[in-house]
């Protein structure tokens, strides 16, 4: 309860500012439309925030909304599902494992250059699940990212090289995450042991919890508020010190 007032005092003044908006993507679907939080006049500083496999619905805007609030930023969320949500697991995997994930890419690559023509200096991107693992492959193959916090995902090595990521990455995961391939904690670690040239990378990884543990909606039953307040903090310092 006191998670979800502290929420909607920190979402109130994103949501005054929130617009649908549509951007050019070199995407074989065409542009893209997203959900956009926040006033550019007031920062200069975007963030993307990538939708876990369910689709852009609801809780991820109000996540965008919410993280939005931890350093002022601009926020979009771009639809990668182009209109299609799931409200089950089956669904789920069937809209992920349809995804063009390279089309997915260039919709980032679109959502940043747009943020950047509305008066953003710099973009950084982050996500959950499916998101993570695009934020991490937007860290490699988008040259318009600046810094990357992706949250329990990691792209598969048909689309990037987790290991040829420059700019700074902060990554989340859960200790007890069992999806293994995927965002297991032993798929964070060779993450981080691909990533040990370089100096602005960190790993952190959260006792005790399992995937999706900021989604407080999430089926799984994993949401851990403590930890969810903790990670995204540290993501709203991890983007403010690197959007600067």
């Amino acid at each position: 309860m006191v998670f979800l007032t502290n929420f909607l005092r920190q979402t109130f003044r994103i949501f005054n500012t929130m617009s649908k908006v549509t951007f050019d993507s070199t995407n074989a679907k065409g542009s893209c439309t997203g959900v956009l939080q926040g006033d550019v006049s007031q920062t200069k500083k975007g963030v993307i925030v990538l939708q876990e496999w369910w689709g852009m619905n609801e809780q991820i805007i109000k996540e965008a909304a919410l993280i939005g609030s931890q350093g002022n930023f601009v926020t979009l969320v771009p639809d990668l599902y182009r209109g299609e949500l799931a409200t089950d697991n089956e669904e789920a995997s069937h809209l992920m494992d349809n995804l063009d994930w390279k089309g997915a890419v260039a919709d980032i690559q679109g959502a940043a250059k747009f943020l950047i023509s509305k008066g953003c200096t710099k973009v950084g991107v982050t996500g959950f699940c499916m998101g993570g693992a695009l934020s991490l492959a937007a860290a490699a193959l988008v040259p318009e990212i600046s810094a990357a916090a992706p949250f329990y995902g990691i792209p598969s090595k048909g689309l990037c090289d987790v290991g040829t990521i420059t700019i700074p990455v902060q990554a989340h995961f859960g200790s007890t995450d069992d999806y293994i391939g995927f965002s297991s904690p032993a798929d964070a670690k060779l993450l981080a042991e691909k990533q040990k040239h370089n100096k602005n990378f960190e790993l952190f990884m959260y006792e005790g919890c399992g995937h999706a543990f900021t989604n407080p909606t999430g089926p799984l039953g994993n949401y851990n508020e403590d930890a969810c307040t903790l990670a995204l903090g540290r993501m709203g310092e991890f983007m403010n010190k690197h959007l600067a």
